[in-house]
């Protein structure tokens, strides 16, 4: 699992565009995460119109890496019909996490970009999309062929680490 210190954020792509197939390799790999009750309360729209990818990039003061993607994945997840309703966000937490493995695993960058919980992102979203009233956007993916190197960051820490005695 060497790939998981090797994923980076990437904001910057390069104009080739990201197959249909590799797409749904990232979903894929989105819908094999861990959910409450196995709940499962995602819900996934891959947008490549360059008018939605530019409505999406203003939704956040983080948002702009949108933009410049040729595809981007946006994770909702349903609020209704839930076994465990205090906890989509950590299932759609442990969703996106494998879904920039993946994409990092295939050569491609992404960046998490949070909507949730803020209203004020998501509603913009929400509208760009005509999504449903049960649905709400918990995060924007950009995916794409990194531009540039970039740069991995060690984040370990061992002082965070408290040991039993």
């Amino acid at each position: 699992m060497n790939i998981i210190f090797k994923r980076k954020s990437v904001r910057t792509y390069l104009d080739i565009d990201v197959d249909d197939a590799s797409v749904e390799q990232i979903i894929r790999a989105g819908m094999a995460a861990p959910s409450a009750k196995n709940q499962r309360p995602w819900e996934f729209y891959v947008v490549r119109n360059k008018e939605t990818l530019a409505k999406l990039a203003t939704c956040t003061p983080y948002s702009r890496p949108v933009a410049n993607a040729p595809v981007a994945i946006v994770a909702c997840y349903r609020t209704n019909d839930l076994f465990a309703p205090l906890m989509p966000l950590l299932d759609m937490s442990c969703c996106c996490e494998n879904m920039l493995i993946q994409a990092s695993a295939m050569d491609l960058g992404s960046v998490w970009l949070s909507f949730a919980p803020h209203p004020e992102r998501q509603e913009p979203a929400k509208k760009a999309l005509n999504l449903p009233e049960n649905l709400e956007v918990f995060a924007v993916l950009p995916v794409g062929y990194p531009k540039g190197v970039g740069k991995v960051i060690d984040r370990f820490d061992p002082a965070r680490i408290h040991w039993e005695k």
